[in-house]
């Protein structure tokens, strides 16, 4: 079953359950749990979780909040099992990929009314660029808890000793251009190093690719969905100079190398800027920087990836499920959240705040890559059946990871199997 199946077998049965919401304030007298699904097991994650369901719980004595880790890897896939078995939790973390399938699936309870009656919520300090993925019909559906961009960790000990400029230097000089990054990540593979590290891509997680070819303005289909543009001139170069710095050049590592920049093996890393907390420190520590994604022919660029927060409208605790979201996002705990996860608040979005959970970073990197990057991003690609698209595009982009691949043709392939779908 795709997700799509699942949730409009999930939408069928809210139909039947959904009266029972009426009764979910009244269910706050008695002993009631709320489940929310998420896919971090972080202890420190967890931990201010709880303290903040404990706020919430002591406001509305006899409700108690439960945390279900489930792995990311099925994350969804079990997410949408639990709701077409007829067991969904109240309120689930969702993907920025399956956003659309979740938001116009009618699984999710409106939230524009309850957040904007709740007394100090402030709807208005969301950003409307953050929960434009969220929202059907001017109604917004989930609540974007982290808005992080993409960005690249530099190791400025492995590209001095290799003889390259670093990239603060180039930015400093105003040619922090892709063609740039690619030579210091191959100066750095020549030295006997590797060089750019695409994380979470390992050749299969494909959308992670968005943080490159953006620089180019490709993207996988248009903006309505419709068409597909995997072979478009721009995707076509965008992946062309990706295949020569894999295949050619050497600067990104090939198939089945596993190289993890965080202990010091790689130049660069393009990754989220939550993973600063995987930075070595002590006898392990290298000197690190955080910059920007690096121009392309089509200019500056931010990529963002993104993940809401739900309540689902079936079940007989929908209203207090809304409830408890709006004191989960309200300022006071989206500053909280706001210590692992960066916000789509315009009040936390400053150097001070930010800074004040994010000490590793230094104002200008808050600055330039955080805010910046939060305020002009664009989201990774998503679709309505995402989960189906996903592996059939990934399939097919089997054929490019050869040395003697014919790029454009793979691409027009990709099309081929995808417009279908589309």
């Amino acid at each position: 079953m795709t997700t799509r199946t699942l949730l409009k077998s999930a939408t069928a049965l809210a139909g039947l359950v959904l009266p029972l919401a009426a009764f979910g304030p009244a269910l706050a007298q008695d002993q009631t749990n709320l489940r929310m699904t998420i896919w971090s097991a972080n202890e420190a994650h967890l931990a201010m979780l709880n303290e903040i369901a404990d706020g919430f719980a002591a406001q509305n004595p006899g409700v108690t909040v439960t945390f279900d880790s489930l792995p990311f890897d099925s994350y969804t896939t079990t997410l949408t099992t639990q709701i077409a078995g007829g067991n969904a939790p109240d309120l689930a973390w969702i993907l920025e990929t399956t956003a659309a399938d979740f938001v116009n699936s009618g699984a999710l309870a409106p939230l524009t009314e309850a957040f904007s009656a709740t007394e100090g919520y402030e709807l208005e300090d969301v950003t409307e660029q953050a929960t434009a993925l969220w929202r059907a019909d001017g109604e917004l559906y989930a609540y974007p808890f982290s808005t992080s961009p993409f960005a690249i960790f530099v190791n400025n000990d492995l590209v001095s000793e290799a003889g390259a400029q670093t990239p603060a230097e180039l930015i400093e000089a105003g040619e922090w251009t892709w063609d740039n990054a690619i030579d210091i990540a191959a100066t750095v593979a020549d030295s006997g190093a590797n060089g750019l590290i695409v994380r979470d891509f390992n050749y299969q997680i494909w959308q992670n690719l968005a943080s490159i070819w953006r620089g180019w303005g490709a993207d996988p289909w248009s903006a309505d969905g419709a068409t597909c543009t995997f072979a478009d001139a721009e995707m076509v170069d965008a992946m062309s100079f990706i295949h020569s710095a894999i295949f050619e050049t050497g600067a990104i590592p090939g198939p089945g190398e596993n190289v993890d920049f965080f202990t010091g093996d790689a130049a660069m890393t393009i990754t989220q800027i939550s993973r600063a907390s995987l930075l070595p420190t002590g006898d392990d520590a290298f000197e690190w920087d955080l910059v920007p994604l690096p121009s392309g022919p089509a200019g500056e660029y931010s990529v963002i990836g993104q993940a809401g927060i739900g309540a689902f409208g079936m079940g007989n605790n929908v209203d207090l499920a809304v409830e408890f979201l709006a004191y989960l996002s309200n300022p006071e705990n989206s500053a909280k959240l706001a210590q692992y996860f960066p916000p789509a608040r315009q009040s936390l979005l400053n150097t001070d705040t930010l800074g004040a959970t994010n000490p590793l970073l230094t104002p200008e990197q808050l600055e330039t890559v955080v805010i910046n990057g939060i305020t002009n991003g664009v989201v990774l690609p998503g679709h309505a059946g995402f989960a189906e698209l996903q592996q059939v595009v990934r399939a097919e982009l089997d054929a490019l990871w050869q040395a003697d691949a014919d790029v454009q043709a793979v691409l027009a392939s990709v099309c081929n199997r995808i417009t279908p779908m589309l």
